[in-house]
């Protein structure tokens, strides 16, 4: 293909890359964005972002199961992670504690039910206990998204809410706990007031659900 070719191609739409164009759209928002191919170099990228020692909050995801995230955050001894130690608290008598800990993490890890082609990230929640980190609590939020959750609007964000994320997470609780879910608060986020705060891992191949 010549110059010319490939300069068409790109007016045409042709070279257009969506998972490129999403990451520049998060970046206006003054969220960061890494785009990657695989759920492997998903995994580096996210690694790389936190240091050693830090302390590390993660909400239950197929994506950061996907990944291996969820065994090296909580396994590996490198990080403080939250999960084990507030599985070892009684809900009673430290349940404020337990508020604290998870709205306000240094980092916290986790991913999105869907993302828009205008940048805006949508998260579910029954119970909305992620949703404080993301929405401000957390100095530092993670979140990596599979090119399957990219959505032209919010309206089809709801939708994929409604027709793929909560059918999945229903079967788990139910296979779990032997109860049904429910969705009762979700979250968007259009941007950042501050710079930095987010970054959004993007992979083109599919990752979580």
């Amino acid at each position: 293909m010549t110059t010319l070719d490939a300069d068409a191609s790109v007016v045409a739409g042709l070279g257009d890359d969506p998972v490129e164009r999403l990451a520049d759209t998060l970046r206006e928002h003054r969220i960061e964005a890494i785009v990657v191919d695989t759920a492997d170099e998903a995994r580096s990228a996210v690694l790389a972002l936190i240091p050693d020692g830090a302390e590390v909050h993660s909400g239950k995801s197929k994506t950061l199961e996907d990944l291996g995230l969820h065994a090296e955050i909580v396994d590996s001894g490198r990080y403080d992670a939250l999960r084990p130690r507030l599985f070892k608290m009684d809900r009673q008598t430290q349940g404020r504690e337990m508020r604290k800990m998870t709205a306000a993490p240094d980092v916290m890890l986790g991913s999105v039910a869907a993302v828009t082609e205008a940048g805006a990230l949508v998260a579910a929640s029954a119970t909305g206990s992620q949703l404080s980190s993301y929405a401000a609590g957390a100095g530092r939020l993670i979140l990596i998204v599979g090119s399957q959750k990219i959505v032209p609007d919010v309206d089809a964000a709801l939708r994929r809410i409604d027709e793929v994320v909560f059918p999945y997470e229903d079967a788990q609780v139910l296979a779990r706990l032997n109860v049904h879910t429910i969705l009762e608060k979700v979250l968007i986020i259009y941007g950042e007031w501050t710079a930095g705060r987010t970054t959004v891992v993007l992979v083109r191949e599919p990752v979580g659900v």
